[in-house]
C-alpha cells in the first residue's frame, strides 16, 4: 500500500514535449512508507483470503517481495519471512491458507542488522510437515541452521563453529537430515568457496560432501538420491559431476569447460591474493587481474573496482570469470583488483558489521592498505598512479575516495552513485546505516556526514561522474546535488547524463568513455577517436559507427 508515500520525479528530455514520471518511493526517515499486505489466491476459485498481519511500516526481507515465501507440500500452509523497519528483527510466519490466520514459528534479532539468510545465497527457512522450523541465525556471530520445534521454541542448533552456512539445498524429512553449502570450514579449502554437507536434525553425523577446493553449484534430483555438481575457482573452468547425494561419491564426470580457445587469444583470468586489513591483522582477500603481455621491467598504474555492499562484496562470485571489464582494462595497460574489504558478507558477523552506521567508510582503508601491500610485493605497481571505479554503491564509493583520500586516488570514474543515502530508499539505507536520527539543535542528522557533497572541495584528481537520468533504483538527485556542490566548490569535473538510460549503464559507450578517461588520465596515453567496442566476430575501430541491429534503443527504459 504505497498511498501517501512521496513521490520522486523523473523527465524525459528526448521528445519534443518532454515528458514526466513520478515514482512513490520512500526516504530514510519518511513517516509514510509503503506497507505490505499478503493475499493467498486460488485460480481455480478465484478466491482471495487476505492474510491476517496488520499492515506496518515492514518489509518482507528482499524489498517488499516474496523472495522467502515458501509453501508446504499440500499448498495448505505458506511460510513467509518479515522484517522490522531497519532491519533489526526478523520473523519467520506460518500462513494458513484457507483462514489467513498467522502463526509465528521462529524470530531472529540483532543490535546492527539481521538477515534472514547469506545475502549471497537464497536461503529459504524449512519447515517440516509435523511444524518443526529450520532457519538461519548469526546469532551466535556465525550463520548457522537452527530448529525450533512446533511451538516455535528452539529444540537445538543443527551446526555450530567459525564458519558459515550458506543455503539450504535439500532436506529429507524420513531420514530427518538436511543438506546445506558452507564456507570457511575447512583446512584445506579456500574461505570464500562453497563446500556441501549433510547433517542429522539433531546436529549429528555432520559430513562433507565435496573435498574439491573449488566453488560448488548443487543441484539435487527431484528423488534426493543424485546431485549434479559443477565446481570451478576463479581461475579454473567449471567441471560438472554426478555425485550419489548420501556419500558424495562421484559417480560420473558429466563436462569439462574447455577454455583452450580463450586461452589461445592471450586471456589470463585473475589470480586470488591475500593481505592484512587495515588493522594489520585480519587476513582479507581478493582478485587482481594483469595485462597478458605484462612486462615486469614495467610501471603499471593500479585501479580498484570497488562495489562496497554491504550486502555483496566487490568480487562477486567466487567462481570462474572468463572475462569482464576488470580484464578488459588491464589489458589496456593497468593493473585491475577487486577485494572483499571488511563490512562484506560471507564471513563472521563481526566481519560483516564492520562499518555499520558508517556509510562513508566503504571500505575505502583496506583498499588502500592492499594497494600498498601489493606494491610491496610486486616492483610493476606504480603506487603513485591509483585510480577506482564502481557502480550504484561502487559509484558512491570511487566518488567518496577521490574527496577523502585525494593524496593516494588520483582519477575516479563513478557511475550512477547514491552520493547521499538520505535521498536513497528506505530498505538498504536504513538497514545498514540505522533508523534516521535528526538534530534539530545542530541541524543535522546521522546520514549528513556520510554524504559526498559536504567534501567537494576536498576534490584535486580527475572525476568523471555518469548517471542515467531514468534511474527508479539510485535517483540522478544524488549526482545533480554533487555536481552542484562540485560547481560551488570551483572543481572542474567531467559528467556524462544518460538521456532516457535506467540504472545500468553497460552499454558499449559508457564502457568506452570509462575506459578512455582511465588512460586519458591515469595511463597519460590518447585513447582511439570514438573507439566502437563491439563483439569479437564483428569489425572494430575508431570513428566505427553502430550497426543498424546492435541499436541499444531506448525502449523498455522509461517508467510505466
Amino acid at each position: 500500500d504505497s498511498r501517501g508515500v512521496a513521490v520522486m520525479p523523473y523527465i524525459s528530455y528526448t521528445s519534443q514535449r518532454p515528458r514526466a514520471f513520478s515514482q512513490p518511493y520512500a526516504l530514510p526517515g519518511d513517516t509514510i512508507i509503503p506497507k505490505p499486505g499478503f493475499h493467498v489466491l486460488d485460480r481455480e476459485s478465484r478466491s482471495n483470503v487476505r492474510v491476517a498481519l496488520d499492515p506496518a511500516p515492514a518489509q518482507a526481507s528482499w524489498n517488499l517481495s516474496s523472495r522467502d515465501s515458501v509453501w508446504n507440500a499440500n499448498s495448505t500452509r505458506a511460510y513467509l519471512t518479515t522484517m522490522s523497519r531497519g532491519s533489526k528483527v526478523a520473523a519467520v510466519l506460518e500462513v494458513n491458507a484457507a483462514t489467513g490466520a498467522v502463526r509465528r514459528l521462529a524470530a531472529d534479532s540483532a543490535r546492527t542488522f539481521v538477515e534472514s539468510g547469506n545475502p549471497v545465497d537464497p536461503t529459504p527457512t524449512y519447515v517440516t510437515e509435523d511444524g518443526e522450523t529450520i532457519f538461519w541465525s548469526e546469532r551466535d556471530g556465525w550463520g548457522h541452521l537452527y530448529r525450533n520445534d512446533s511451538t516455535g521454541k528452539l529444540k537445538n542448533r543443527i551446526t555450530e563453529g567459525p564458519w558459515q552456512v550458506g543455503t539450504i539445498v535439500a532436506v529429507n524429512e524420513k531420514a530427518k537430515r538436511v543438506w546445506f553449502t558452507g564456507r570457511g570450514r575447512e583446512n584445506d579449502a579456500f574461505l570464500y568457496y562453497a563446500q556441501l554437507y549433510s547433517v542429522n536434525f539433531d546436529g549429528s553425523g555432520l559430513q562433507r560432501l565435496t573435498t574439491e577446493d573449488a566453488e560448488h553449484r548443487i543441484s539435487v534430483s527431484p528423488n534426493g538420491r543424485y546431485i549434479v555438481d559443477t565446481y570451478s575457482r576463479i581461475e579454473v573452468p567449471p567441471v560438472s559431476v554426478l555425485r550419489d547425494a548420501l556419500t558424495g561419491r562421484v559417480i560420473k564426470k558429466l563436462e569439462t569447460a574447455d577454455a583452450s580457445a580463450l586461452a589461445a587469444t592471450g586471456f589470463k583470468g585473475g589470480r586470488v591474493f591475500s593481505v592484512k586489513a587495515r588493522d594489520g591483522v585480519t587476513d582479507i582477500y581478493g582478485v587482481m587481474y594483469l595485462p597478458s603481455n605484462l612486462d615486469t621491467t614495467r610501471r603499471y598504474p593500479i585501479i580498484s573496482n570497488i562495489y562496497p555492499g554491504p550486502q555483496v562484496g566487490s568480487v562477486g562470485a567466487w567462481s570462474y570469470k572468463a572475462g569482464g571489464e576488470p580484464a578488459a582494462i588491464a589489458e589496456l595497460g593497468f593493473v585491475v583488483v577487486q577485494i572483499d574489504h571488511m563490512g562484506t558478507p560471507l564471513r563472521s558477523k563481526a566481519f560483516h558489521d564492520s562499518y555499520y552506521g558508517n556509510f562513508g567508510d566503504n571500505g575505502l582503508p583496506d583498499h588502500m592498505a592492499a594497494i600498498k601491500q601489493l606494491a610491496s610485493r610486486y616492483g610493476y605497481i606504480d603506487i603513485d598512479r591509483v585510480g577506482i571505479f564502481g557502480h550504484s554503491g561502487g559509484g558512491f564509493a570511487s566518488t567518496d575516495a577521490l574527496l577523502k583520500y585525494p593524496e593516494f586516488f588520483k582519477v575516479a570514474v563513478s557511475g550512477a552513485g547514491n552520493h547521499d543515502n538520505r535521498s536513497y530508499n528506505i530498505y538498504w539505507a536504513e538497514k545498514y546505516q540505522g533508523l534516521m536520527r535528526r538534530d534539530t539543535l545542530r541541524t543535522t542528522d546521522n546520514f549528513a556526514v556520510e554524504a559526498n557533497a559536504s567534501m567537494a572541495a576536498n576534490l584535486k584528481g580527475h572525476l568523471l561522474l555518469m548517471h542515467g537520468d531514468m534511474d527508479d533504483n539510485v535517483h540522478p538527485a544524488m549526482t545533480i546535488q554533487m555536481v552542484d556542490a562540485l560547481i560551488k566548490a570551483n572543481r572542474t569535473f567531467d559528467l556524462i547524463i544518460a538521456p532516457n538510460r535506467a540504472h545500468s549503464l553497460n552499454e558499449p559507450y559508457f564502457i568506452r568513455r570509462r575506459w578512455d578517461y582511465f588512460v586519458q588520465h591515469l595511463l597519460g596515453a590518447t585513447p582511439p577517436s570514438n573507439y566502437l567496442i563491439v563483439r569479437p566476430t564483428e569489425a572494430a575501430g575508431a570513428d566505427g559507427q553502430t550497426p543498424a541491429d546492435e541499436d541499444e534503443g531506448d525502449e523498455g527504459l522509461l517508467p510505466r
